[in-house]
């Protein structure tokens, strides 16, 4: 018997579906990857205590899978368990005129709308980043001159011992694409978000000016994990690749992008192999050529 195995028959003793063997391609928006051993839908609190406290017990690696927009996962797969958080994780409540609960199972687009029906402003710049609101959390996302830091007030979570815990804003360390938790390994639950109300239609103008403005960028009918690197100090990464004579640039299937250099695209069935070398040739020749070094925003299992 593998051993996730034993995590598998607990999610389905919780009434957690699970699912052996699972192409992550099927849950990574860049549609790249081989199988993961185990995939779990966590859908409360307890029930993802129990199930990472069985993964450390069983000695099983596991992490949590988002709407995999920011990831690139491996050709051979994951040995381990993937949990996705669902149920109340993907419940978002209003807590008073201008506070939200939001578990982190939800997507940033189920917030954003939920955001709009209430008449509350300041998360129009996340209208059309394609993940969830832990995973915005998790590394303080951002567009438009927003971030999350910005409406954030505090963090619930589970550290890998089961205890719950909360940290409040001051203490969040966001900064650029980063925040406390890619440090300390507990798994954000939800957030409580600080908003200001405003006109409907001027919340939905500025959403709809945000993604008109997104559509017309990126190139959002392929395949693509967003941004590929990090901004450099006193650059902008799409601009140094471009410059570079990258723009359109392929190895094996994957390609960056003509219409945005800054996003490597899976143009026609990429593996993650073309993927990695492709951003290794990008990072050695903008180096050679313009001294900076990209880092990856990217994700890489």
């Amino acid at each position: 018997m593998d051993k996730s195995d034993v995590v598998y028959n607990l999610a389905e003793i919780l009434g957690c579906e699970a699912l052996k063997n699972e192409p992550l391609s099927k849950h990574t928006t860049f549609k790249i990857g081989g199988c993961v051993d185990t995939y779990v839908r966590a859908t409360s609190v307890s029930k993802l205590s129990a199930i990472i406290k069985e993964c450390i017990e069983a000695d099983v690696d596991y992490f949590i899978i988002g709407n995999g927009s920011n990831i690139l996962v491996s050709d051979e797969g994951y040995r381990g368990v993937a949990i996705r958080l669902d149920g109340d994780f993907r419940k978002i409540s209003l807590v008073d005129e201008d506070t939200v609960y939001c578990g982190a199972g939800a997507t940033l687009a189920a917030l954003c709308k939920f955001a709009l029906n209430c008449g509350l402003s300041g998360l129009e710049f996340a209208w059309g980043i394609p993940g969830t609101v832990g995973g915005a959390v998790f590394m303080n996302a951002g567009a438009y001159g927003g971030e999350m830091k910005d409406v954030v007030y505090s963090v619930n979570h589970l550290t890998p011992g089961g205890s719950t815990g909360r940290i409040e804003k001051e203490n969040l360390q966001f900064g650029y694409r980063t925040s406390v938790y890619r440090k300390n390994k507990a798994i954000i639950t939800g957030t409580t978000i600080k908003l200001k109300k405003d006109d409907p239609e001027e919340i939905r103008a500025r959403m709809d000016d945000f993604l008109g403005r997104r559509s017309s960028k990126q190139p959002l009918d392929y395949p693509s994990a967003g941004s590929v690197f990090k901004r450099p100090v006193g650059a902008y990464a799409g601009a140094l690749i471009e410059q570079c004579g990258l723009k359109g640039h392929s190895h094996g299937g994957a390609q960056v992008s003509e219409k945005h250099a800054g996003f490597i695209i899976n143009k026609n069935n990429a593996t993650a192999s073309d993927v990695k070398n492709l951003i290794r040739e990008v990072q050695t020749k903008v180096y050679d050529e313009t001294g900076y070094v990209l880092e990856c925003e990217l994700i890489i299992m």
